[in-house]
């Protein structure tokens, strides 16, 4: 596979991440591994980069094309992060970059039915040694659970119609190609609805889908809930989202690390729980440049959180 180099946003998570020579980082989500290059020529020979996906193909990628003695590859979950950093015999690192969501060489050249405009298996595994497919959701759930999985994941506002249009298009035969589902998911949207979108009717199903398949809310959290001890003092996080789901949990963690103790003040000690671990980097969400979503119109949907252990 021809892996593609676009990274979203590389001079914006650099200035975020801000990586230091002899230092040791972690990108998490290692995609076309652009930006654990980035990282790599900030480091330097004395540094690390520990590139971690849970997709082989990116793993086989990295390994092929990064060829330098400063990275480690590992095929996991960041939200295993700090049992990978125990397996290297590593504390705690100076900066952790989080790409979430699907990278432009999965949804291009997968063969896994991330896009709706090919007619693909209908996967959706990002880690293809897991268990559940999107074919066995579409196939498994009955109307009212496909329903409720396109409106919570997908925030799809026509789900109980386009449930309704799966359950009976499978009667006659198991859905099992992205190519299919795409096209009754766009016969269940009305016209006028569709017409006035500036994406395709079948965007938020499939994203809800992949969001379910890979568990990727439950992921996401479970790595916000830990990253903290995973850091120095002075690391640094730096989050790359593409939906309002994911950003609304980045930023509703970083702003609970940075709440401050409600304890009375005679208290000998902290039992509120909310002592002040982190600072924001940006108070509000950053975006692309106009610029940027001209060359890479992927990136147009991207936000950017960045914070500081303290």
């Amino acid at each position: 596979m021809a892996f593609k180099h676009i990274s979203a946003m590389p001079g914006e998570v650099l200035s975020f991440l801000d990586p230091q020579k002899d230092g040791i980082y972690v990108d998490g989500t290692l995609g076309g591994a652009g930006h654990a290059r980035a990282i790599m020529d900030r480091v330097g020979s004395d540094g690390m980069v520990i590139g971690i996906d849970q997709d082989m193909d990116a793993i086989r990628h990295a390994r092929e094309t990064l060829g330098a003695d400063n990275i480690r590859l590992v095929h996991g979950n960041f939200a295993d992060l700090p049992q990978i950093l125990q397996e290297l015999g590593i504390d705690a690192v100076n900066g952790i970059l989080i790409d979430i969501g699907l990278s432009q060489n999965q949804l291009e050249q997968s063969g896994r039915g991330f896009s709706f405009m090919k007619d693909e298996p209908l996967d959706m595994r990002m880690d293809t040694e897991s268990g559940t497919r999107a074919e066995d959701l579409i196939n498994g759930l009955d109307e009212k659970e496909l329903a409720d999985l396109f409106f919570t994941l997908g925030e799809e506002r026509f789900s109980r119609p386009i449930a309704r249009s799966i359950v009976r298009e499978r009667q006659q035969a198991p859905i099992t190609t992205s190519l299919r589902l795409a096209n009754i998911v766009s016969r269940a949207v009305p016209r006028k609805a569709s017409a006035g979108q500036k994406i395709h009717p079948a965007t938020r199903v499939f994203q809800a889908l992949r969001i379910s398949v890979n568990n990727e809310l439950g992921r996401l959290q479970e790595f916000l809930d830990h990253f903290v001890d995973c850091l120095k003092p002075g690391g640094r996080l730096c989050v790359l989202s593409f939906h309002s789901l994911e950003d609304r949990l980045v930023k509703e963690k970083i702003r609970e690390l940075e709440g401050t103790c409600t304890c009375p003040k005679d208290f000998p000690v902290c039992v509120c729980g909310k002592t002040r671990r982190v600072k924001s980097l940006t108070r509000k969400v950053v975006r692309p440049s106009e610029q940027e979503t001209m060359i890479n119109p992927m990136a147009r949907s991207t936000r950017l959180r960045a914070c500081e252990k303290i």
